[in-house]
This record gives structure tokens, sequence and C-alpha cells, in this order.
């Protein structure tokens, strides 16, 4: 158990991570990442899976270690432990006991979403990532904000071996929960079932970084990159994670083989492959050089066809359930930011019924989903957006603010611009300097502060700056 002060201090140590590291590069690799206890000598962290901790223990050790000494100076070393494989260990006499022991009786029988199917993993030498087998073109919701997607993984999921699809690569990009992951897990379902002897294989970017990781280690690196280059039909899932030079390298390897071998390549991201400025350049190029379609934000009718869908699958699973139509077109109209919220919402109302034994009301189901409703998925705003409506502004052009001049009517839209590229994205401070002509991180950093500084003191830039973020937003 943790003491409040060193609550204090994690908290301070992962700011500093935060803001050395950036948004995008924290939120992948710390996001997850949770303390567990402290002692005098030695700091104990959490994470889901051993990937992280390998990735974390090869690559910010050292860092971590520095910050948790600038709080505690007595400290020694950092360690870092799966949460699943120590949380849910138990000794001999525990299961001897447990086993000894009857269960004891449910006092409900009803459940609240469909028991999940045991996950598919491929079979031969490489093997992926696990399909979740409740993921399946069936259960995939269709509508005008994804019918383009829908139709080009069908298709890629229908095209043996023998013959070449035109969707390659395929790249699907949407925000979060809003049906990548289950396209990919379809259309790979689909595959191995439509063709026995087609080599599929589903990846998430993590994934891939392990096992080329590993490999390395295990100096078993060219039997790794020979039996990636015997896929069929590879599909890869979070693209924006993949970091890592050797590793982007290998990827574009093998992404050229693929494709040059006419292979399919299906990937799916959070962003255009244009907006992915982690990774290298020439995956970029290749991954523009496929065919995109964008999942965008559902309908009313495709969140009614969602709904009804998930409440349908519910009432398989628990017997009894009625949830009445009025609430249902509320939930359907209320909830409009993404998919998975909306499953999340009904799974609460199925709940509430569950625990409550009460039917569903109108009334009751406001105050069950109230912190869901109207909520909506933030505008990503993007650095070239920033950089237009400022030049325009200040009756400069946009080379201006990204060229080396240094005159007064040029270097004040640039420090402002660079300030509201840094308040405004996710994106860190060396990603906004390369976007401004490959300047230095540090110069980014002192047009932040510059500009920081000056609003406190200059009303007239303060509204002028807030004029700015508006006509950003718009």
């Amino acid at each position: 158990m943790t003491k409040r002060g060193d609550s204090d201090q994690w908290a301070r140590a992962r700011k500093r991570l935060r803001s050395e590291l950036g948004e995008d590069v924290f939120n992948s690799w710390f996001g997850r990442l949770e303390l567990e206890s402290v002692d005098a000598s030695t700091v104990c962290l959490s994470v889901p899976t051993r990937f992280l901790k390998s990735w974390l223990m090869s690559h910010y050790y050292e860092r971590m270690l520095t910050l948790w000494k600038a709080e505690r100076a007595s400290l020694i070393r950092v360690e870092i432990i799966v949460r699943g494989a120590v949380r849910t260990k138990t000794t001999a006499p525990q299961v001897a006991k447990a086993a000894a022991t009857p269960p004891p009786q449910p006092t409900m029988t009803r459940a609240v979403a469909t028991p999940a199917p045991r996950p598919e993993t491929p079979d031969g030498h490489f093997s992926g990532s696990p399909v979740d087998g409740r993921y399946t073109f069936e259960t995939f919701c269709e509508g005008a904000a994804n019918r383009l997607a829908f139709a080009a993984a069908r298709a890629v999921a229908e095209t043996g071996t023998d013959r070449l699809n035109n969707f390659n690569p395929l790249y699907v990009h949407a925000g979060v929960g809003r049906g990548k992951t289950h396209l990919l897990h379809a259309t790979t379902r689909a595959a191995r079932r439509g063709d026995p002897s087609r080599n599929v294989v589903y990846l998430t970017a993590e994934h891939f970084m392990f096992r080329f990781v590993a490999a390395l280690r295990s100096q078993s690196a060219i039997p790794f990159k020979e039996s990636l280059r015997t896929i069929d039909l590879l599909l890869i899932d979070d693209m924006q994670f993949l970091q890592g030079k050797s590793v982007q390298q290998e990827f574009c390897h093998m992404l050229n083989a693929l494709i040059d071998g006419a292979r399919q390549v299906v990937v799916a991201a959070d962003r255009p492959p244009a907006e992915l400025e982690t990774l290298d350049e020439r995956v970029r190029s290749r991954l523009k050089g496929g065919v995109a379609f964008e999942i965008g934000a559902p309908d009313l009718e495709l969140r009614r066809r969602i709904v009804a869908t998930r409440c349908r699958l519910a009432q398989e699973s628990s017997p009894g359930l009625a949830i009445p139509d009025p609430v249902l077109e509320y939930l359907a109209q209320s909830v409009v930011s993404n998919g998975r919220d909306l499953e999340g919402g009904l799974n609460r109302l199925v709940a509430q019924w569950q625990f409550t034994g009460q039917p569903v009301t109108l009334a009751s189901a406001e105050i069950t989903l109230r912190d869901l409703v109207g909520a909506r998925e933030p505008r990503r705003v993007r650095i070239e957006e920033i950089q237009v409506i400022v030049a325009r502004h200040y009756n400069v052009s946009k080379a201006d603010l990204l060229s080396a001049r240094r005159t007064r009517t040029i270097v004040r839209p640039r420090q402002i611009a660079m300030y509201l590229a840094k308040v405004l994205t996710p994106r860190s401070l060396p990603e906004i300097g390369r976007r401004f002509g490959g300047r230095d991180h540090t110069t980014v950093l002192h047009a932040v502060r510059k500009i920081e500084g000056m609003i406190a003191g200059d009303k007239t830039l303060a509204d002028e700056i807030a004029l700015l973020k508006q006509l950003i937003d718009d």
C-alpha cells in the first residue's frame, strides 16, 4: 500500500516524464503504469503486460530511476512487475484449500453481457495476436460512417491467394471506439475460414515490437524475418504505437516485401498516415500509397442499429431482460461519441436491471447515463491548421513561419503558432519543432514560455490568442 507522500512523488515523476516525452509517447508507454509500493531503497511499479515491462526496462529504466532519486535520495532501484502475474498468484496451500471448499452459489444467475468466446490464434510458425470470437462481420453494424471501410475489409477477406486485391495496403483510421479493431478481427476470422490454407496473421503494433525485440535478444532475427515474409494476409492494429528506429526499419522492409510479393496488408490507426509523425517517412509513404478509409462518428441511424444489436445479444444471455424502446431511443440519441460508449451505456442499463430487480425507466436511465450524455470526442487539431490560420491572421505566409527569417513581423506570429501547437495538440516539443522548419525543441520551449509570459501582462495579446483559438476550433 502506498502513502499519500508516495503518491505525490509518483505524480510529480509522471508529470516530468509527460513534459519530456510528449503526450503521444507518454500515453503509449506510461499510461498504464501504476505505482504499487515504495520503501527506503526500492519503488515497485506495475504494468498489465510482459511486453510493456520489457520495453520500459530496456528503454526508460535509467530515466525513471533518475526521476525517482530526485524525489527520494535513498532509492537505489526501480522494479516493474506484471499486474496479472502477481495479483492472481496463489500458493499451493491456498489452491488446496480452494479445491476442498465448494464455491459459493451466486444469488443471481442473469449475466450482463455475452461471455467472450475463447480468442482464436493462428496455427503455424508465426502466431499473431489473439482474435476475439465476438468480433465478426455479422456483429459489425454497418452505416454511412463505416460503409466504405466495411466493404473494403470484406473484399480483402474474400480475395483468395490466387488473386490480387486493389486495396493494398488497405489503411483504416478512426478515433477510439469506432470499430477499427472489430473490423480487423472480423477480417482475420473470415479470411481464415474462407481459405484455411491462407496464412493470415493479425498483430498489434505492440506485439510486433515485442516479437522483434525478443528475436534480436535470442539471436533468431533471421528466422523471424523469414517467417514474416511467408504471410499471405497481414493485419496490423494500432500503428500509431509502432516505436523505435530499428523496429520501424524492419517493419518497412516487411511491408515492402509483402506488397511487392502480391501479399495483402491491412493497417489500422487512430489518424491518417500523413499525421503519424513518429513513424519513419518511408513507412508513411508506403501507407499513403495504398487506399485509406476513415470510420467517422456514427450518425443517429447507425447508433440505433448498434443499440438494437447489442440489446438483442444481451437478451440472449439474460432471459427476461426488457429495456423499453423509449429508453433505447434515449440512449441512441444522447450518447453520440462512439460505438464503444453506446455499448458501455447499454451494459449499464442491463446492470441496473440486474442488480436492482426493477424495470428500467427513462428517469432512471437519465441518472445512469448522465456522464455519457452529450460527451463528444474532441476534434483533433492539426499543426498545419494552426499555421495556416495564424499566417492568415498576421498577414504572413506559411512559408515565412517555417523559414529562418528573424524579423519581428515573422518571429512573433511564429512563436504564437508554436505556443498554440503546444496547448491545442498532443504533439511533443521535438515534433512541433520539426513541423516548424526542423527547429530544436528548445526553440519551441522558449517560444511557449515567451508567449505565456506576455499573455499574463498583455490583455490585448491574450484576447488575440483567445480569438485565434476560437478560429482554430471552429
